[in-house]
């Protein structure tokens, strides 16, 4: 299973920088002029996780394979884009296929580097592109109304629900509020999910600083984080150039030594991707042998069949059971055979819901 981050702002905010950065290539052109990324472009990069490391030294495996997220590089957006203004309806077609929204914000001034709206204001440019995102559902909602309510004069139930969904978030819309903050229940998730709203994926901010500001930020990116903990989302603090330049370093000593002279203790990005993985409410499950060690995600509350289909559609379809031993009991235990001694190895069914760090081992059937 894929999940995917869209990496989304206006022009010249520094997303190309940000995504040559997270993938290590130069394969997003990086330029000061609008619409620089027209073809939304794609990498995958590795979720740091220290644990893959620890459990690797205590089963000496010979490889260690960590989990990965998909990043995609989208066009830039102006006001408008919700009526086909700029690349627009590009815009709006690329991120409805994403999972989650990383809002790239400029919190920097440079006068060499033009900003399309005439000056810096962080805030200013995310209410552009949520009322942009939140324009474009009211569109697609109030052209759904009209079939749904022939369907439901016609006696059909999903559509008198899904009339009752969609009237509720047209309601929220017109308030100015994103589809995100819509109190949804269980049996209607499947039914809004089919909505697709664009407004309704979660979002992460990017505050994108000076180099001088890389470590503790600066009074833009401030304005960000008290705007993101109104809203319940999340923000991260970055130099998008830093990361350029240390993803160009090949020497992981260098890149520390690089690092530590700018008071930082880890890369942006790192933080980036494990805000991403979060913001998608994403786990980690382990499986760890001689051979290697791998990381696999699942969505949080994900059951054992399910986890196990991560690895082959063959292990969800002939599950049997999955031999699990939590993180703390395999490390502390010196391992598998430490954790089965202290009987600490239990034998979960196909309604065990799956546990970040389990180092799992499935037993199927085809």
């Amino acid at each position: 299973m894929g999940f995917n981050c869209g990496i989304v702002g206006l022009p010249n905010v520094g997303k190309s920088t940000l995504f040559n950065a997270l993938t290590a290539t130069a394969s997003a052109e990086a330029a000061n002029f609008p619409f620089c990324t027209i073809e939304p472009n794609t990498g995958r990069v590795a979720v740091p996780d220290e644990r893959l490391n620890i459990i690797s030294s205590i089963t000496k495996s010979a490889k260690i394979v960590p989990t990965q997220l998909e990043f995609v590089d989208i066009a830039g957006l102006v006001r408008g884009a919700s009526k086909g203004e700029g690349l627009g309806n590009q815009f709006l077609a690329n991120i409805r296929e994403v999972d989650a929204i990383i809002h790239v914000l400029r919190c920097f001034e440079d006068d060499n580097v033009t900003h399309v709206e005439g000056g810096i204001d962080p805030i200013r440019d995310a209410e552009t592109v949520e009322t942009e995102l939140m324009l474009a559902d009211l569109d697609s909602l109030e052209k759904r109304v009209t079939p749904l309510e022939k369907k439901a004069r016609g006696g059909d139930k999903e559509a008198k629900a899904g009339l009752v969904l969609v009237e509720r978030a047209l309601e929220s819309l017109r308030q100015g509020e994103p589809a995100r903050k819509l109190s949804i229940s269980d049996d209607e998730a499947k039914t809004f999910r089919m909505l697709q709203l664009l407004s309704a994926k979660p979002v992460l901010y990017v505050c994108n600083v000076d180099e001088d500001s890389a470590a503790d930020g600066n009074g833009f990116s401030a304005k960000v984080g008290e705007m993101a903990a109104q809203q319940g989302a999340e923000s991260v603090v970055i130099s998008a150039q830093i990361e350029e330049e240390v993803s160009a370093l090949e020497d992981e000593a260098e890149k520390a030594e690089y690092l530590d002279s700018m008071g930082l203790h880890e890369t942006g990005l790192a933080r980036v991707i494990r805000a991403g993985y979060h913001l998608l409410d994403l786990i980690t499950f382990f499986t760890s042998g001689p051979k290697e060690t791998r990381a696999w995600t699942v969505r949080r509350g994900a059951k054992a069949p399910e986890a196990a289909g991560a690895i082959h559609t063959d292990f969800e379809r002939g599950f049997i059971k999955a031999e699990t031993i939590a993180y703390i009991d395999f490390t502390e235990l010196n391992g598998e055979q430490g954790a089965k001694d202290a009987g600490k190895m239990r034998q979960e069914g196909k309604e065990y819901i799956v546990a970040d760090g389990d180092i799992l081992l499935f037993k199927f059937n085809v």
